[in-house]
C-alpha cells in the first residue's frame, strides 16, 4: 500500500478540528444540562420577570385602566369574565323583573282578577322573568312576553336594560375581537434561528443571526436591534444587575426598512467598540450574559405595530460556524426557501478571537509600510582625512 504523508499544516487543521469537536462535546455533555442560565426573555419572546411588594394603591391602577387589563388576561380568565358578565346581567335583571311583577301583584300566587293588566305579560315566576330578561337584552323578541303601558317602572327598566346590554355587548365583544387581532399573533410567524454564530464576514469578525418571515405579507418599516444584558460593577462599587448595552445589528443594506420577503442574516461587527471584542473561543462559554434581539415593524394588512424578540445565552452562540444556505432558484425561475436548513450551521475557519484578527491586520499594515529594494547593494566607502586639491 502507498504511504500517505501529512504535512504539518494538515496536521494542524485536523488537530484544531478535533479539539473543537471535543470541546463542543464536553460543553454539551457536562454543562448543557446541569447549568441552566436564568433568562429574562425566553426563546419565544416572553419576559421572565415578576413584581413583588406592590402596594394596594398601585394595584388599583390596573382597574382604572380596565381595557388594557382585560386585554392582557389569559384566554381562560377572559372567557370566564365573558360568560359571567352576560349570565350575571341576565340574572340580575331577571330578579328586577321578578320584583316588578311581585310588587305589582302580577304573579299567579296573588290570584289576579281577569281584567287585571300586568306590567309584563306572561311572567309567572323567576324562570319566566329570567327568560324575559335574556330576550330583552339580546333583542330576541319572541313576542310571547312583552311590556305593557300599565306601569312606568317596567318601561324605565326596559330602557335601562337595553342601554346597559348594548354597553356590555360592545365591551365584551370588542375585547374578544381586540384579543384575536392583537399584533402579538402576527409576531408568532416571525422566527429566529436557534443559535447565533460567530465567523468572518467581509473580512471582519461578526456575530450572525438568521431571521425569517413565514408569511408572504411584509412587515413595513422593519427595524432590528439588540441589547446585551449582563451584571456589571461600576468604579464606585455599585453592582448593576441586568445592565443593558446596545448591540447594533445590520444587513448589507442597513438596519432600517428591511425588505423582509425572504430570510435575512443579520450581523453585528465585533470591533473595538463591541462588548464581544475581548471574548475568545475558550472564554465565551464562561461568560454570563444574555443577548436579546428585537424586531419592530408594522403589519401590512392591519397597520398595527408589532415587536418580535428572542434571546441567546453563551451556550447558544457557536464560535467558528456559519449558516447553511437556504435560498435557491428553481428551473421555473422561482426562488425557493428551504427551512430545513434554517438553523443548520457549517463549521468554518475562524480567528481565535477578535483581538487576534485585528492584531494580524495591524501587523500586515505595518509590513506594507516598508518596501524592499532587491537592486540595492551596500558598498563600503573608504574615507580619508586628506583632501586632494
Amino acid at each position: 500500500m502507498p504511504t500517505v504523508y501529512l504535512c504539518s499544516e494538515q496536521i494542524r487543521v485536523l488537530t484544531e478540528s478535533m479539539f473543537k469537536r471535543l470541546r463542543k462535546w464536553v460543553v454539551t455533555r457536562f454543562f448543557g444540562h446541569s447549568r441552566q442560565r436564568a433568562r429574562l426573555v425566553s426563546k419565544d419572546g416572553r419576559c421572565n420577570i415578576e413584581f413583588g411588594n406592590v402596594e394596594a394603591q398601585s394595584r388599583f391602577i390596573f382597574f382604572v385602566d380596565i381595557w388594557t387589563t382585560v386585554l392582557d388576561l389569559k384566554w381562560r380568565y377572559k372567557m370566564t369574565i365573558f360568560i359571567t358578565a352576560f349570565l350575571g346581567s341576565w340574572f340580575f335583571f331577571g330578579l328586577l323583573w321578578y320584583a316588578v311583577a311581585y310588587i305589582h301583584k302580577d304573579l299567579p300566587e296573588f290570584h289576579p282578577s281577569p281584567n287585571h293588566t300586568p306590567c309584563v305579560e306572561n311572567i309567572n315566576g323567576l324562570t319566566s322573568a329570567f327568560l324575559f330578561s335574556l330576550e330583552t337584552q339580546v333583542t330576541i323578541g319572541y313576542g310571547f312576553r312583552c311590556v305593557t303601558e300599565q306601569c312606568a317602572t317596567a318601561i324605565f327598566l326596559l330602557i335601562f336594560q337595553s342601554i346597559l346590554g348594548v354597553v356590555v355587548n360592545s365591551f365584551m365583544c370588542g375585547a374578544i375581537l381586540a384579543k384575536i387581532s392583537r399584533p402579538k399573533k402576527r409576531a408568532k410567524t416571525i422566527t429566529f434561528s436557534k443559535n447565533a454564530v460567530i465567523s468572518k464576514r467581509g473580512g471582519k469578525l461578526c456575530l450572525l443571526i438568521r431571521v425569517a418571515n413565514l408569511r408572504k405579507s411584509l412587515l413595513i418599516g422593519s427595524h432590528i436591534y439588540g441589547k446585551l444584558l449582563k451584571t456589571t460593577v461600576t468604579p464606585e462599587g455599585e453592582t448593576i444587575i441586568l445592565d443593558q448595552i446596545n448591540i447594533n445589528f445590520v444587513v448589507d443594506a442597513g438596519n432600517e426598512n428591511l425588505f423582509f420577503i425572504s430570510p435575512l442574516t443579520i450581523y453585528h461587527v465585533i470591533d473595538h467598540n463591541s462588548p464581544f471584542f475581548h471574548m475568545a473561543v475558550e472564554t465565551l462559554i464562561q461568560q454570563d450574559f444574555e443577548l436579546v434581539v428585537f424586531l419592530d415593524g408594522t403589519v401590512e394588512s392591519t397597520s398595527a405595530t408589532c415587536q418580535v424578540r428572542t434571546s441567546y445565552v453563551p451556550e447558544e452562540v457557536l464560535w467558528g460556524y456559519r449558516f447553511a444556505p437556504i435560498v435557491s432558484k428553481t428551473k421555473e425561475g422561482k426562488y425557493r426557501v428551504d427551512f430545513h436548513n434554517f438553523s443548520k450551521t457549517v463549521e468554518v475557519e475562524t480567528p481565535h478571537c477578535a483581538m487576534c484578527l485585528y492584531n494580524e491586520k495591524d501587523a500586515r499594515a505595518r509590513m506594507k509600510r516598508g518596501y524592499d529594494n532587491p537592486n540595492f547593494i551596500l558598498s563600503e566607502v573608504n574615507e580619508t582625512d586628506d583632501t586632494k586639491m
